[in-house]
């Protein structure tokens, strides 16, 4: 790297973090596009991005459980049914034809968009439901299936888990994003990181300038969205969701 690359890698990853803090996801689709720019093949890029991003997951943490707790049963059921997903998807992302995957991932992520554009009160209020039975077995599949994607490939999979948590367990934006940023950003990452590390190569002389822009970057996005209020991150939410889809589809 030259002596403006640490620079740019630090300024990428702040924003891209910084947003994906307060609208419980989305980092990749800046990050991960700036890597792959800056020379980085997709793979390495990857991987890269997967270590980076656990840093977003440690300052949004630090800054959330200031606030409050998480509920620990439904933060270890998320751990559960999400993490064994994240490997299955690392380890069969190089298999996957990955124009393809990304044109369906952007369809799906924009829907979920304009399905909460869609539904005013959505998240607004917390109102817990589907915590026993099978409402809590489907909840747990599909964040199984969630973390496969999560695995393989990374823009915008965070906001699945942020809708997915508001839509069926009755979370309100903020507190969704709480457990996103903390369980995704942290665990899911981490073990997406450490499987992807086994499988590619990762740039580790990048790490330093992404890992802090992505620290601070996620404990300003979670100080913000905690500030905020459920109605701005529902916006910030749909805004992102909407740019991440159409960035997937328009490649």
């Amino acid at each position: 790297m030259n002596d403006l690359e640490p620079l740019i890698l630090f300024a990428v990853s702040l924003v891209a973090n910084l947003f994906s803090a307060f609208s419980g996801g989305g980092a990749g689709l800046i990050q991960l596009p700036a890597l792959i720019f800056l020379g980085l093949p997709f793979a390495i890029a990857l991987a890269t991005h997967k270590v980076a991003s656990i840093a977003l997951g440690i300052g949004a943490t630090v800054r959330h459980l200031r606030e409050e707790a998480l509920e620990k049963r439904l933060a270890l059921f998320i751990l559960v049914t999400g993490v064994p997903g994240v490997v299955v998807g690392a380890n069969i992302i190089l298999a996957v034809p990955e124009r393809m995957a990304e044109i369906a991932l952007g369809v799906l992520t924009a829907g979920l968009g304009i399905y909460s554009c869609m539904k005013q009160d959505l998240g607004q209020s917390a109102r817990p439901i589907n915590r026993e039975g099978w409402g809590l077995w489907i909840g747990g599949m599909v964040l199984f299936f969630i973390g496969v994607l999560n695995g393989s490939l990374t823009s915008g999979t965070g906001l699945f888990v942020t809708l997915w948590l508001v839509r069926w367990f009755g979370l309100d934006y903020r507190r969704a994003i709480a457990y996103t940023l903390v369980l995704v950003g942290v665990f899911w990452n981490g073990t997406g990181a450490f499987t992807l590390g086994m499988l590619a190569e990762i740039r580790w002389s990048w790490l330093p300038a992404l890992l802090l822009g992505s620290l601070l970057g996620g404990y300003l996005g979670a100080h913000l969205a905690i500030k905020s209020g459920n109605r701005w991150i529902k916006r910030a939410f749909e805004a992102v969701t909407l740019l991440v889809g159409l960035k997937l589809i328009t490649g």
